[in-house]
């Protein structure tokens, strides 16, 4: 197993290197220290601890390195190396993490991408690279800025300060800390059993011939301190676990030509390590390639309170409900049901939020405390374990990211306006609890029926949530955590569907998000008041604990500047810049139409976008600079989107999902059009005017003036223009925040808006 990254490894025949394990005991002496045939080698410990206070408390560290290249003089094997630990507090509920990397990892990671490994999504990876390009890497990953040091002749790592020393006496010392956030460890773990082969007699098989070898000792009497956000903490009791493996060890092949094949497996895995309190223990996992998930590994090992152990073969883990992370809209499953071997166990996250980011692992993967309940051979057994899942429904394409934004959106949404809700859930969206008596008389069914259905009319069809995801994106872009607004991902989109339920009566549109409209449904006036409503059923959410009252008032500020402007844009929307045509027929002169329609587009998408954007900021403790910067953008991707919109409205939507020229059937004045004022000549362009002002119905007519818009040059021009808002907002914006894993989404995410025509 991995206990984090990226499983891969090149194709390498099956010898087996004279540097591995023999038949018999394993000599911890030799073993414990690094292998020079490896190419992927770990050292991996965790332990779960009881302090003197009472505090539950679970922690990891996992040493790593992986070859990536020779020394040119002397032959040897050259090595990246990284770290990834962590600390679950059982009672709080908390993760703290670090992930520190090779002082080449930038280099590393242009190469990776040159081969063209990693993210596949093209939007995401040319965002890494921009990153990368600067030699840095986005936070959380973080570059070590001391030196490693590997013993050759004990088992003695220094990654900058990260410390695993096999000491005179047998026993092992771990010692982490963050500066950054005061958290870590200083223990002792003292092996209790002899270490244990895992996979068939210590190796375990990869498809591609990597083999890895691979021993544990599962049971550690641990002692030492734990420090939590500054204070130290002192070890009633505690239990441990150390891991070792390493391989991926042997020459590539040749391909006919003679060059080495490198051709990789990526590989998705389940592990889990559990102690019972008898002195067993049980370990286990599951690889699956990625790309076709077949299972090309399942294994445990039973291991007796004596130490002998005992293989099961024949396994099953099958994954139970699940928990998406807001941060990477990744999916994990909160349990899983293990059977094998006479075990029939239940495997429970202490708590769900146990992930951990990291770009090693494109970009997360889930390690963390578990609780086993279940039977043994028919009895009852509980214990106490760690699982490792990685590579499984990882969201790495934008369009993926995106649906899971959605996902989450809509649950957000039905949590806080449930089509059937209690009395209780009703009165927030009515009154309060001070004012109980307001409630006297009210049907809350009936009252569900009439405001809430026909907003959830709209929001369960499901639409963009870009909008949604900006608050919480630029409250981690600034370095606040957006888990503390999770709530907010239902405001946004409420904000967002009322005016679309608001705009369809007032345009009399019967088409939305695939559907008929809200008003066809359920009729112009219940339509009208329930999109009114959406405008302050969110109001609540932006109430928090976590906010100054200072934050609050700019917070509601930000709010309603939003709607306020929203509102301006409808209101210029409906009165239109048909009069703004003559003159421009007339003159050739199109900026004045052309600052009416942005205006129209500022009003209705940016301004609110970017309301949202700062209000996250806002959340996320940023500066005043970082507040206008980051809204700045917002305002340039808002209107960005809507100018591709008017193209896409010519030039076709992915999918279908409107009417080619629909705009133009309307009557209605977009960008493109008004930018052809000034590149028609005065016939073309009255011919055009008149051909639009008579919203002509047949296809043909509007494929004649779209070609016309076309061969103008005006849609394309609408795309640069939209390129160039998003690249210089973004010029502005770059130099303020640090490099991270947000803003590399965000990076993403603006190049994404514009490429939606592609």
């Amino acid at each position: 197993m991995t206990h984090h990254g990226t499983m891969k490894s090149p194709s390498v025949s099956a010898k087996t290197p004279s540097d591995w394990p023999t038949a018999g005991p394993i000599d911890l002496v030799t073993q414990d220290l690094p292998h020079k045939s490896a190419s992927t080698e770990w050292w991996y410990l965790n332990s779960h601890i009881k302090t003197k206070d009472s505090r539950e408390l679970s922690i990891f560290a996992s040493f790593f390195r992986i070859a990536k290249g020779r020394d040119e003089k002397t032959k040897e094997t050259q090595y990246a190396h990284s770290l990834t630990w962590a600390i679950s507090d059982l009672n709080a509920s908390k993760y703290y993490n670090e992930s520190w990397i090779d002082a080449d990892a930038p280099k590393l990671g242009l190469q990776k991408l040159d081969r063209g490994e990693g993210f596949k999504d093209p939007l995401l990876r040319r965002a890494i690279r921009e990153v990368l390009e600067k030699g840095k890497v986005p936070f959380p990953d973080q570059l070590f800025k001391g030196p490693v040091f590997v013993d050759q002749k004990r088992l003695s790592l220094d990654f900058d300060g990260a410390v695993l020393h096999k000491m005179d006496d047998g026993s092992y010392k771990l010692s982490v800390y963050s500066e950054q956030s005061h958290v870590g460890f200083d223990l002792r773990f003292f092996p209790k059993l002899a270490p244990v082969r895992h996979g068939v007699n210590g190796i375990v098989k990869s498809p591609d011939g990597a083999d890895m070898f691979y021993y544990f000792i599962p049971q550690n009497e641990v002692t030492g301190t734990v420090t939590l956000l500054g204070t130290q903490l002192e070890i009633d009791s505690a239990s441990g676990w150390i891991d070792h493996e390493f391989g991926g060890h042997s020459q590539a092949k040749k391909d006919d030509e003679g060059k080495e094949d490198n051709q990789e497996v990526d590989m998705a895995w389940n592990w889990f390590g559990i102690q019972l309190p008898d002195g067993s223990a049980l370990s286990g996992y599951t690889l699956v390639e990625e790309k076709s998930g077949k299972i090309s590994g399942e294994r445990a090992i039973r291991v007796f309170p004596d130490g002998r152990s005992k293989v099961i073969e024949n396994i099953s883990i099958t994954p139970l409900g699940h928990w998406t992370s807001t941060r990477t809209f990744n999916s994990y499953p909160t349990q899983y049901h293990f059977v094998g071997g006479g075990y029939d166990l239940t495997f429970s996250a202490a708590f769900s939020d146990q992930e951990f980011i990291t770009l090693i692992s494109k970009p997360a993967f889930w390690e963390g405390r578990i609780h086993v309940n279940g039977t043994l051979d028919g009895k009852k057994i509980t214990g106490k374990g760690y699982f490792e899942r990685s590579g499984f429904a990882i969201v790495d394409s934008l369009d993926g990211f995106f649906k899971s934004v959605g996902r989450e959106v809509r649950k957000s949404v039905r949590t806080l306006i449930p089509l059937q809700p209690t009395y209780e859930e009703a009165r927030v969206l009515i009154t309060s609890e001070k004012r109980d008596h307001i409630m006297r008389g009210v049907n809350v069914q009936r009252f569900a029926d009439y405001m809430i259905k026909p907003v959830r009319e709209i929001t369960d069809r499901g639409g963009k949530s870009w909008r949604s995801y900006a608050a919480l994106a630029c409250c981690d872009i600034v370095g606040g955590d957006s888990r503390d607004y999770v709530n907010w991902l239902a405001m946004p989109e409420l904000m967002h569907v009322g005016s679309l339920i608001v705009d369809d009566v007032q345009d009399q549109s019967v088409n939305r998000r695939g559907g008929p409209t809200c008003h066809i449904v359920h009729g112009e006036a219940i339509a009208v008041n329930a999109g009114t409503a959406c405008y302050f059923m969110g109001q609540k959410l932006l109430i928090s604990d976590n906010m100054s009252s200072t934050d609050k008032l700019t917070i509601y500020d930000l709010y309603f500047e939003a709607l306020r402007s929203g509102h301006a844009g409808q209101a210029l929307d409906l009165a239109g810049v048909d009069h703004a045509m003559p003159e421009a027929i007339k003159t050739g002169k199109s900026l004045d139409v052309e600052e009416q329609v942005l205006a129209i587009h500022s009003l209705k998408t940016a301004a609110p976008a970017a309301a949202l954007a700062r209000m996250g900021v806002v959340a996320g403790k940023g500066t005043e600079l970082q507040i206008e910067a980051i809204g700045r953008f917002f305002e340039s991707v808002g209107l960005a989107f809507q100018i591709i919109d008017d193209v896409l409205n010519l030039r076709g939507f992915k999918g279908n999902l409107k009417d080619r020229g629909e705009d133009l059937k309307q009557g209605k004045v977009t960008l493109p059009v008004a930018k052809s004022m000034s590149r028609l000549t005065k016939e073309k362009r009255a011919w055009i005017w008149e051909n639009i002002a008579a919203k002509h119905q047949e296809q043909n007519k509007i494929e004649d003036i779209i070609e016309l818009l076309e061969t103008s040059g005006s849609i394309e021009d609408c795309v640069t223009q939209a390129e160039n808002l998003v690249e210089k907002a973004w010029t502005l914006l770059d130099p303020l925040v640090e490099e991270s894993l947000p803003k590399v989404m965000l990076r993403a995410f603006g190049w994404y808006v514009l490429k939606r025509h592609y």
